[in-house]
């Protein structure tokens, strides 16, 4: 190429011009100045998420709690307790004599008058007993009757100084003697016929054979020494005593006279009244109650006796009593407390004392008023001037909209 054509080409592109200092320091500044917003911007952030951070964290360490506001009852507040029905009278028929039951006359649920047969017990070995004791009665009362025929004679030839009166006293002696032994087998005779007749066993009031415990060749011990069944079981059922265990706070309020309702689960919806007969005046120191014994008519025969019963006791309730949910109460060991919280949720501990209770309630007899509001179930650890959030209550859920 020659230099002609070499000259043409460099005069095509012109030469870039180098960047001025001016413009260089402009675009450090402002790279600068980019760096440092971003900078600040990151910090802010971190700033405003660690405080929002600390809130949420303060907020979750206040506790949530619900609160109770203390409901004020009428008086005639019941009080539903277990109890047991039983026979107002009952007799357990044991024999008296041994020997083998020869029949029996009524079965279970059959009606008795006083008096009437239950069953007759064969008793072989008494009647032996009973055949001897009459021979030996014979026997001493013909040796007391020889010896006062004796007695007299030698009384009469005393009178005539036949015989010494030595041996008149020794004759007369010997007949008081032979009298006595009469007499002690009559009284063997008399007790062996007593005891025969006690193989008769009969019932020993007007009632219900509520047991029978043996059949016709069974063998029959006498006396209930051994631990056995009763041969039968008689019932006055016209009438039942119910035996309730009343808690001791309770039973100033329920005096001798008070009625109750009794309720059966066999007749659902009916109710018997009964009537507070006697206290047994004493607590039950296992179980801090006391036995009351109730009486109930039972003339149409639809109780049973031995069967369990629902027991309602209309209690007096003080008029300035308080309920509130038994799960607020706070036991430790100074004593009994609510949890209360105040108009700046800041809880509060009170000392109450239990007027009555219900099972899920209590009545609080003093230590709170009608404004408190009571914590209901306070969590663990609350301590008295703790800071604490109260829940809101749930909003019932709306039924849906039709379409």
């Amino acid at each position: 190429m020659s230099d002609t054509s070499r000259s043409e080409s460099n005069s095509t592109f012109p030469t870039p011009k180098p960047p001025s200092r001016r413009g260089v320091r402009i675009a450090g500044v402002i790279a600068l100045v980019v760096i440092v917003v971003v900078v600040i911007l990151g910090l802010a952030t971190r700033v405003f998420e660690a405080k929002h951070l600390k809130t949420w964290t303060d907020e979750q360490n206040v506790p949530t709690v619900n609160v109770a506001a203390p409901e004020q009852k009428g008086a005639g507040a019941p009080l539903q307790l277990p109890g047991r029905i039983e026979a107002y009278t009952q007799a357990p028929m044991y024999a008296r004599t041994g020997g083998y039951l020869k029949s029996w006359k009524v079965d279970i649920g059959g009606k008795v008058k006083a008096g009437q047969l239950l069953a007759e017990i064969e008793t072989p070995d008494l009647d032996q007993q009973l055949l001897q004791a009459k021979a030996d009665l014979a026997s001493a009362q013909a040796n007391e009757s020889l010896a006062a025929t004796t007695a007299k004679r030698w009384q009469a030839m005393l009178a005539s100084d036949s015989v010494a009166k030595q041996e008149v006293d020794e004759k007369t002696g010997d007949y008081t003697a032979k009298r006595a032994l009469a007499n002690a087998a009559k009284a063997n005779v008399d007790r062996i016929e007593a005891t025969k007749g006690y193989a008769r066993i009969v019932a020993p009031f007007d009632g219900v054979v509520t047991a029978r415990n043996t059949d016709v060749g069974a063998l029959i011990n006498e006396g209930s020494s051994g631990g056995g069944q009763p041969l039968f079981v008689v019932s006055d059922v016209s009438k039942l005593r119910v035996y309730v265990q009343v808690p001791q706070a309770f039973v100033p309020s329920i005096p001798a006279g008070a009625t109750a309702q009794l309720t059966v689960p066999e007749y659902p919806g009916r109710t018997f009244t009964a009537k507070v007969d006697a206290s047994a005046q004493a607590v039950n120191a296992s179980s801090g109650s006391t036995l009351l014994q109730l009486s109930v008519d039972n003339a149409d025969g639809k109780l049973m006796p031995g069967s369990f019963t629902n027991v309602q006791f209309k209690l007096d309730a003080n008029a300035a009593g308080l309920r509130v949910p038994a799960s607020a109460l706070i036991f430790n060991a100074s004593g009994l407390h609510l949890a209360t919280v105040g108009s700046d949720n800041k809880v509060t501990f009170k000392t109450v004392t239990i007027q009555h209770d219900y099972g899920k309630t209590v009545e609080i007899g003093s230590g709170i008023s009608a404004n408190d509001r009571v914590i209901d179930s306070p969590p663990d650890g609350l301590v008295d001037g703790d800071q604490v959030k109260i829940a809101q209550p749930q909003a019932k859920d709306k039924p849906d909209a039709k379409a």
